[in-house]
Parts: C-alpha cells; structure tokens; sequence
C-alpha cells in the first residue's frame, strides 16, 4: 500500500512532465529570409546605431507580428526547423534577435519577400547555411 507522501510526490512528478510538455509547445512556426546592410534607417529607431544587439542577431518584423509597431525591441528565441536548401539548419541551434525593424519597410530587399521575420545576415548565418533563401523557423517570446 502506498503512503499518502507517496501518491503525492507521483502525483507532483506527473504535474511537473505536463508542465514541460505544455511550456516546450509554447512556440510558433513561421519563416525567415534574410537581409543585408545597410540596416539604418530603422522603423523603430531610425539611424541609431546603438539599437543594434553586440550579437548581430536582429530581424525585421512582418505585419503577421508587428502588432501596430509594439513589436519594437522584442526579443524571440528561434530556431531553424527546415529549408528549401537540404541540410541548411543547423541542429540544435537557438538564437535570441531582437526586433529593430518593420520587414515593409527595409531598406535593402530581403531573400524572400512574405516570410514571418527578415533575419540579419549574422542572425541567419548562426542557425542556418547562410546560402538558404528562406527557412522555416520555430520561434518564441
């Protein structure tokens, strides 16, 4: 017969599992080109130059998740699920951009037009083959 202190620490075990899956399913799929210099001006800070992360990792926000400019200086984690270029993720490969842009706005002309965030060319370069023209991404706040 179990002890009370028993079931509830099964219990508690099975709580915490359920957290985690639940938590891990809190990202969104969507896509990623990429974009080249010159980034400034920006949509949300203009010719500063300091609104750039010491990382390079930044993007541009499509409308799909500009949020009427409240956008401006999010920070997601993303990663590289697929590409049309074979074998362009690299596995395992998370990295933190902060949103700097709005994507219809840039100055330079992405990889692809239409895709979910327009990443900096380091930011791309980071999670895949920085030859892939778009990738499908799995991101999150």
């Amino acid at each position: 017969m179990s002890s009370p202190l028993s079931l509830l620490l099964q219990w508690l075990s099975f709580f915490l599992i359920l957290c985690q899956i639940f938590y891990a399913s809190q990202a969104d799929l969507g896509t990623a080109s990429q974009y080249s210099p010159p980034y400034t001006p920006s949509a949300c800070f203009g010719s500063d130059s300091t609104q750039f992360p010491s990382s390079n990792f930044f993007a541009a926000a499509s409308e799909g998740i500009w949020d009427d400019g409240a956008a401006y200086g999010r920070q997601y984690l993303i990663s590289c699920i697929s590409s049309v270029l074979p074998k362009a993720c690299i596995p395992g490969e998370t990295i933190q951009i902060k949103i700097v842009d709005r994507a219809q706005n840039l100055t330079s002309t992405p990889t692809r037009q239409g895709t979910t965030m327009v990443l900096s060319t380091a930011a791309l370069a980071a999670i895949a083959d920085s030859n892939a023209p778009s990738l499908n991404i799995d991101f999150r706040q």
